[in-house]
Order: C-alpha cells, then sequence, then structure tokens
C-alpha cells in the first residue's frame, strides 16, 4: 500500500499516513511487557515497516486499545501505558488510533489523557486519535469535548463504519443531529471523525461514492482511506485524487459544514471556507439525495433563504465551481437568485460558491 500511495499519486495529492489497525501483534507480549509484532505478518518487526514507509516520504500509524485487550483479542495497553508509549515512539511511529474495547466506559477518559501524557514525554510528535467520545455516546454520556481538544487530535464520535450507504447515511444522521453540539469543538489541530472513506470497496456505487466523499468534505472530515488501491476502478480513484475537492476538505480554518435544509429529501450542507472576498469567506455547497426514485431529481433553492448565504449588498453574486467536474467552467449566478441542480438517486453534487463584488459582476 505504502508502494502503491507513490507510484498511484496519492502521496502527491496530499494523502501521507499509511496506517495499520486491528490484528498487528503477536497474541502475548514478550518477557519484558513489550509488544511483539506478528512474526507472519511482519516478519521483520514494525520499526523496519516504519523505516520503509518513511522512506518513501509518507508517515506511519498503528493501532492500540486503552482496555486489557484489542477489540480483536490481542493484548491491549491496560497497565502498560508507558511502555507502550516509549514502544511506539522508538518504533518511529506518527499516528496512533487508541480504541475502547474491554475497558471500563466510567475510567478511560482518565486512561487517554494519562497515555496522552506518556506520549508527550516520549518527545516525539504522534497524531492522537481517541475513541471514548464513541463509546460514550453508545452509553448514554455526553462527552467533555473540551477535555477532548486538550488531550486528542482527532476523535470518533460514533459507531464503525461498514462497507455499505446505509452505514454512511446512518454515521452522516448521527453528524446532522447532533451539529449543534459537536461543531464548535471541530478544528486545527482538534478534529470530529466520522470513520474512514469506504470508496473503492464493494458497498457503494459512483454516485454513492460521491456521497460520501460530498459529505466528508464539507464535514472538514480527516480523509481516511480504508480500501485495497490495488483494486480501486479508474473514475473512483479519480474521486479520491481530485486536487479540488481536497483542497476543500483540508481548507486552513478547519471550520466543519452543516446540514442547512433538507428539501424533498435533498440535503444541502454548507461549509465556510478560504478564500475570503472581502469581509466573506467562500462556501462549499453539497447537494446529497436520499432519494431512491430511479432518475436525478431537480432542486431549486433561494441563495439566501434556504441555504443561508449572505445579504450584505456589496455581494453582488459568487463565481460557483463544480468540483466534481474540476475541467467545467465556472459560472455566474446572482445574490438572492434561486440555483437548481439536478442530483443523481442516492448521489450528490458540491459547489464551491466565490462572492463577487463591485459594479463590473456580469449581468445576465
Amino acid at each position: 500500500m505504502a508502494d502503491l500511495m507513490v507510484s498511484e499519486g496519492y502521496r502527491d495529492a496530499g494523502y501521507e499516513y499509511v496506517n495499520i489497525d486491528d490484528c498487528w501483534m503477536a497474541d502475548e507480549r514478550d518477557e519484558d511487557g513489550v509488544l511483539q509484532p506478528n512474526k507472519e505478518r511482519f516478519p521483520n518487526g514494525i520499526k523496519h515497516l516504519a523505516d520503509y514507509i518513511h522512506e518513501r516520504g509518507l508517515k506511519f500509524g498503528i493501532y492500540q486499545d486503552i482496555g486489557t485487550k484489542t477489540c480483536a483479542g490481542y493484548p491491549g495497553m491496560m497497565g502498560y501505558f508507558q511502555l507502550d508509549a516509549q514502544t511506539f515512539a522508538d518504533w518511529d511511529v506518527d499516528f496512533i488510533k487508541i480504541d475502547g474495547c474491554y475497558a471500563d466506559v466510567e475510567l478511560m477518559v482518565d486512561d487517554y489523557i494519562k497515555f496522552g501524557e506518556y506520549m508527550n514525554k516520549t518527545g516525539r510528535p504522534i497524531l492522537y486519535s481517541c475513541s471514548w467520545p464513541a463509546y460514550q455516546e453508545y452509553n448514554g454520556i455526553i462527552p467533555d469535548y473540551e477535555q477532548l481538544k486538550e488531550t486528542c487530535n482527532m476523535w470518533r464520535n460514533w459507531g464503525d463504519i461498514e462497507d455499505s450507504h446505509q452505514s454512511v447515511v446512518e454515521i452522516t444522521k448521527y453528524f446532522s443531529d447532533h451539529q449543534n453540539r459537536i461543531v464548535s469543538h471541530s478544528g486545527p489541530g482538534h478534529w470530529n471523525d466520522p470513520d474512514t472513506l469506504i470508496l473503492g470497496n464493494y458497498g457503494l456505487s459512483y454516485d454513492q461514492s460521491k456521497s460520501q466523499l460530498a459529505v466528508w468534505t464539507v464535514l472538514a472530515a480527516p480523509f481516511l482511506i480504508s480500501n485495497d488501491l490495488a483494486k480501486v476502478r479508474p473514475e473512483v480513484k479519480e474521486l479520491l485524487l481530485n486536487r479540488a475537492i481536497i483542497k476543500v476538505n483540508q481548507d486552513p480554518l478547519g471550520i466543519q459544514g452543516r446540514l442547512v435544509k433538507t428539501i424533498n429529501k435533498i440535503e444541502i450542507w454548507k461549509r465556510s471556507i478560504l478564500p475570503r472576498v472581502g469581509h466573506e469567506l467562500t462556501q462549499a455547497i453539497a447537494f446529497v439525495s436520499r432519494r431512491a426514485d430511479g432518475a436525478p431529481y431537480s432542486v431549486s433553492v433561494k441563495l439566501r433563504e434556504d441555504v443561508g448565504l449572505s445579504n450584505s449588498t456589496n455581494i453582488k453574486g459568487y463565481k460557483v465551481y463544480d468540483l466534481f467536474e474540476p475541467k467545467a467552467v465556472p459560472f455566474l449566478v446572482r445574490a438572492g437568485s434561486t440555483f437548481e441542480t439536478r442530483v443523481n438517486p442516492t448521489g450528490a453534487n458540491l459547489y464551491r460558491f466565490v462572492p463577487q463584488y463591485g459594479t463590473d459582476f456580469i449581468s445576465f
């Protein structure tokens, strides 16, 4: 996968981490308590793997669990926080995902904080991905997002994604249902994580792949691909390598977008991004279809009333870029006018609306 990240252009497009998840380790620690890799899967050890990945200009990520065992039953970190933190630093790990199976949900927050402190003491910069919000939410506990932001760089808010459109829709619904509670806590250095992009597997059609990519882009979600890069179809690879979409997802402001309106089962998601034109930010707007009636559906919206674009009289209109058609010529729409788009069933359209000032705005 590291080789394919380079040869297929993913590294150059901005993807930089190669992460292994559960099942990488041996069934037992060694006599000193140090985690050991599965000798069949990683015969040369984890440090060798990290070196190989680093030599290709990429970063290396690994998985552990805050409890007594990982979710697949391998040795967890309980009782070994300091040792494991130093082990990962010695292996030159750049990213650590810590799961929450086989842990006491009432105690895990303190344990996540403690492990984070041990990681910091190693002196190695490591991106810290936490899972405690997902376990708390499932147990009816509202996470303390201020603690999260102080401790973790990203966190899983809800359940594991599965390779299906239904799973994507359910996770998206969690994010829209709870957006008033969670949006303000996401930003540079501390991100809400709806889980991986499953584009390129088996469960999503092409249009459904566009739908997940559009929503994750507006959510400012970490783009973590979970697939076999050797088997990704060309049209899906084109989506994953779409520089215009990646640029919006990685916008430096890091503002998480919101669901602003639903019209006839077409969801309208909006996110503020750069560039700033005058006093106004550009907007990324996704039209996401929850329809399955067999044909594209036209939706017409009032840009101010329905979408919430600016009421400023200084803005004459917007230059609109179709992000799924990067070669298409941008077009102009007037401020306060209506905007119409046709969305394929279970698919999505994604646009960038750049404010236009002054009297030179083209009249039509």
